[in-house]
């Protein structure tokens, strides 16, 4: 299956300071949902408060899918909320409203297995409060022979906390299968805006596939033998929340039913392979930044279940 771990928080998505919308929403939570609306068996591991917002998050889980078995609810907590801003290019601008009173996971975890496909990133999967659950949970993920996808995700307001992060952030890289990161990270993280550099000096010495996205920008890929450029097609945005995350959802989405069981296997994937898995990434990004809402439309999911919409060949996508 594709499992999730990452942070859960409610979005209310403001537009000229009116609410438009109110969503569940998180980084991996938005991927794993719109996997699950695909019908893919999927789970998500995270925390949520014990309130009535933490009941509407596991609600949406289950209705689209997702497997709550590690949803972990605290006691006399209440659940993340996000602020999101958008902007005249519907770019969004965040305040986040944290009450837990400390971010703490159990130790049980999902009993993984070769074929599984693990999606983490964000501050969370960095974050030094739950390090020793998240190291442990990539380690044991990475020796079942699961794939794992880790999105570097990396935003401003935590550059005051690289210093205690960024060792991390290296180990993390050196345990994923590919790792997915935007311009902005590495412009945050190593003050580089040139893809094939930062492949060259920071990821493949650790991780060999790397994929890098840049807004409307082709995204590119790299592996040891080959640097491949898919272009991006232009759309008419209605919100970017959730674009990177859908992404990400796409690509894992495209692996699972290509039957990529192994990190091996990924490896070894052909150019028509890897034009599969990055294409449809951009079209669930791209139906995802059509609307309002963090995910995929249940229409959009259901068409995928008929064989349409995902693309197979460069040149012919139906959406980026």
């Amino acid at each position: 299956m594709i499992i999730g771990i990452g942070e859960t928080v409610f979005d209310i998505i403001f537009k000229n300071d009116k609410v438009q919308a109110a969503v569940p929403g998180g980084s991996t939570f938005n991927a794993v949902v719109s996997v699950g609306r695909t019908n893919t068996p999927s789970m998500m591991v995270t925390e949520t408060g014990d309130d009535h917002v933490g009941d509407i998050v596991t609600d949406f889980l289950r209705q689209n899918n997702v497997d709550t078995q590690y949803v972990f609810r605290h006691a006399g907590t209440q659940s993340h909320v996000s602020l999101a801003f958008l902007n005249e290019r519907n770019d969004a601008q965040y305040s986040f409203y944290k009450h837990h009173g400390a971010l703490a996971l159990p130790t049980e975890m999902p009993e993984f297995q070769k074929g599984d496909i693990v999606i983490f990133g964000s501050f969370y999967a960095i974050n030094p409060v739950i390090r020793d659950y998240t190291r442990t949970f990539f380690t044991k993920a990475k020796a079942a022979g699961a794939v794992l996808y880790y999105d570097i995700n990396f935003r401003a307001p935590h550059v005051k906390d690289l210093p205690h992060t960024l060792d991390s952030l290296l180990e993390n890289i050196s345990l994923a299968t590919v790792v997915r990161g935007s311009a902005e990270d590495f412009q945050i993280l190593f003050g580089l805006d040139n893809a094939e550099e930062v492949y060259l000096k920071h990821i493949a010495p650790r991780c060999p596939l790397f994929i890098y996205t840049n807004a409307d920008k082709p995204v590119e890929l790299f592996t040891p033998t080959k640097h491949l450029l898919f272009p991006a097609k232009k759309i008419e945005t209605v919100s970017t929340i959730g674009a990177g995350d859908n992404f990400n959802a796409g690509f894992c989405y495209a692996l699972h039913h290509g039957n990529i069981s192994s990190p091996t296997a990924l490896l070894e994937a052909t150019d028509e392979d890897w034009t599969s898995f990055i294409s449809t990434g951009q079209a669930f990004s791209s139906e995802v930044c059509q609307q309002l809402g963090n995910n995929i439309s249940v229409e959009f999911a259901e068409n995928l279940g008929k064989g349409v919409s995902v693309p197979r060949k460069r040149g012919k996508m139906k959406g980026v």
